[in-house]
């Protein structure tokens, strides 16, 4: 299953279809940090949601990558479940690779503020929940991305119109006395999680919340494949 993982990888980087979410990433990142500095905590936050459908495309891209054939032999080769395993892997190792590009690009166009004393400890603190934040993320953006893939829904145009829904859902029902929270990630609320000074216990309610939510939708996912063959 590694040797799959890392063909999709190889079929990903050497197409060239890398590079589009990068960039899409890299502009959005551009334009947040470019509005001024702002604490790590709080910037890392907003830039998780913002984050959260380029990698979901990034997912639909990577997986699209491979023609139904070749996926087909690979299900022949190293069964179904390993082959749809493999994919999530690549695009899980893929969003981990943009997350590190995201945590450390504001500190290179200086859109985070440092340390005010040697004491001061908002840095490493918002380095952590930072990293919690977009580590939250992953999943979510991973299983979206797999909903919207060619090899579960079809024809391209639905997959877009899935990325669009979910993307947008996971921001309007995150708001702020929103009637149906729970049918979305917890963006929104990790955002003010990280801004805030959470207790731990509201930190460990919502990375149980997107790891439940990412399942659920992973399950739609394989639900999907089993449906199309």
């Amino acid at each position: 299953m590694i040797a799959l993982v890392r063909l999709r990888l190889a079929g990903f980087l050497r197409t060239g279809r890398a590079l589009a979410p990068l960039l899409a990433g890299l502009v959005a990142l551009g334009t947040l940090y470019g509005g001024g500095r702002a604490q790590p905590a709080e910037a890392y936050g907003v830039s998780a949601v913002v984050l959260f459908p380029v990698l979901a495309w990034q997912t639909k891209i990577l997986l699209d990558v491979e023609p139904d054939v070749q996926r087909r032999l690979a299900q022949v080769s190293v069964g179904v479940a390993r082959e749809r395993s493999a994919g999530l892997l690549a695009a899980g190792v893929a969003a981990l690779a943009t997350v590190a590009v995201a945590l450390v690009f504001p500190w290179l166009v200086g859109g985070v503020t440092g340390p005010v004393d040697p004491g001061d400890r908002s840095v490493p603190v918002g380095l952590a929940l930072g990293l919690w934040a977009h580590l939250l993320v992953v999943p979510a953006a991973v299983a979206l991305g797999a909903l919207a893939s060619r090899a579960s829904v079809g024809g391209a145009g639905y997959g877009v119109a899935v990325l669009a829904l979910g993307g947008v859902g996971a921001v309007v029902l995150g708001l702020t006395g929103s009637v149906a929270p729970w049918l979305a990630p917890p963006l929104m609320a990790t955002a003010r999680a990280s801004a805030g000074d959470a207790a731990a216990l509201t930190l460990l309610g919502l990375s149980v919340w997107a790891l439940a939510w990412s399942a659920a939708v992973v399950g739609g996912y394989l639900w999907r494949r089993r449906a199309q063959g």
